[in-house]
């Protein structure tokens, strides 16, 4: 699951190491963005652990149902009426731009020009 959140952008899996266990992985590109989330939802976030040869450069474990909880306080929390503009007041600018990018890959979605899901 991909989170884009106006504290930073998370993926969040079910690594092998999780298995078995009541454990998330969430996964990042940039490591403020998960010291963010520890900071305000999630202290119970595990060691961030730097993965600079992998496709997301920071991760840490979580139990499910912590996430589950920050999760909820992450939507409670929501209080603007444009996503983008709260990313540029919290993240700055140049955050904003990323996310407006990928904003506009996934209008192709809208548009039926995705191969699936149409």
């Amino acid at each position: 699951m991909w989170l884009v959140t106006t504290i930073g952008f998370f993926s969040i899996a079910q690594k092998s190491k999780d298995r078995g266990t009541e454990t998330l992985t969430v996964r990042a590109r940039v490591r403020a963005d998960l010291e963010r989330l520890r900071e305000r939802y999630l202290p119970g976030l595990g060691e961030i652990v730097a993965t600079p040869d992998r496709d997301y450069a920071f991760r840490a474990r979580v139990g499910r149902q912590e996430l589950a909880e920050a999760m909820g306080r992450i939507v409670a929390d929501i209080d603007y009426p444009n996503f983008k503009s709260a990313v540029a007041q919290e993240a700055g600018y140049a955050r904003e731009q990323v996310y407006d990018d990928v904003w506009e890959a996934l209008l192709a979605l809208q548009y039926g020009k995705a191969a699936h899901g149409n």
